[in-house]
């Protein structure tokens, strides 16, 4: 069994400049794990394949195409590839969110 403990998997570096973390990484799907601390965000983009955001921790707001609400913490939200999506964290409280894209992109994400 292989067990992979968030907080001893190294920061990514991407364009958000935000605490992202890879926690499966292979042609099926990729799954990240991301921590934005009060007022930190995402930057708008567009995957080319499906992704779904579960709240583990905090109230962020999660936009998908032209909706933007609140979610609620044991929360699931679907953004389907092609859809610009983006996550904000606009609360006094660390926001977590797992973020799952199916299958894994072989092509680069679209920054808007």
């Amino acid at each position: 069994m292989e067990i992979r403990k968030v907080n001893e998997i190294r920061i990514e570096e991407t364009p958000h400049k935000v605490d992202v973390r890879k926690l499966y990484d292979d042609s099926s799907a990729q799954a990240m794990h991301i921590t934005l601390q009060p007022g930190e965000a995402l930057k708008p983009h567009i995957t080319p394949v499906d992704v779904f955001f579960y709240v583990l921790e905090g109230t962020p707001e999660i936009q998908v195409g032209n909706e933007k609400l609140e979610i609620q913490a044991d929360s699931l939200v679907v953004s389907p590839k092609g859809i610009v999506h983006c996550l904000y964290n606009n609360t006094l409280n660390i926001a977590r969110i797992l973020v799952v894209k199916a299958p894994k992109p072989n092509t680069p994400t679209r920054l808007l």
